[in-house]
């Protein structure tokens, strides 16, 4: 019973943040609990091996990337994509949008390789030998991928703060 007690915390604790990896690598919440359950069902089958809180954690994430990103090499994910998204209308108080939901748009136009490397990288604030171990590649792939990533998000102006407020 401990062990159910255990695991019960850990996944408590880890939720939020297993769920927002998965937001900003499948850019859609359904998806991302979806991927964060999936998940944490295998982090619990693991249990008995997973003895430090450090390694359930580390486990939990390399699973969601490995499956988000499995997810993204399926030829039908059961959507069909539209050529463009019509744009949000501006809010009423002037501002065009939310900075968190352009960035979850520049993200999910990267290649998955590129946003994992990014997400890992600088929302969950891996290193880069940690981040290269989790997705099995190697470091120098880690700073290629990010580089190119970063380079993307200049391009769309999501990385041009100004006064607190993105520019477009």
């Amino acid at each position: 019973m401990a062990r159910d007690e255990e695991f019960a915390a850990f996944a408590a604790a880890r939720y939020r943040a297993l769920v927002r990896t998965g937001l900003a690598l499948a850019a859609d919440l359904g998806h991302a609990e979806d991927l964060t359950q999936a998940a944490l069902i295998r982090t619990y089958l693991a249990w008995g091996r997973l003895r430090d809180p450090a390694a359930a954690e580390a486990y939990a994430r390399t699973t969601l990337v490995r499956l988000a990103l499995r997810a993204r090499r399926r030829k039908w994910t059961g959507e069909i994509a539209a050529d463009r998204l019509p744009e949000p209308p501006p809010r009423a108080d002037g501002d065009a949008g939310d900075l968190a939901v352009d960035v979850r748009r520049a993200l999910a136009a990267l290649p998955p390789g590129q946003r994992a490397v990014l997400v890992l990288r600088y929302l969950d604030d891996l290193s880069e030998a940690d981040t290269a171990r989790m997705l099995g590649i190697s470091p120098g792939t880690v700073k290629s991928r990010a580089a190119r990533g970063l380079a993307a998000l200049r391009q769309t102006g999501l990385l041009d703060l100004e006064g607190g407020r993105h520019e477009r």
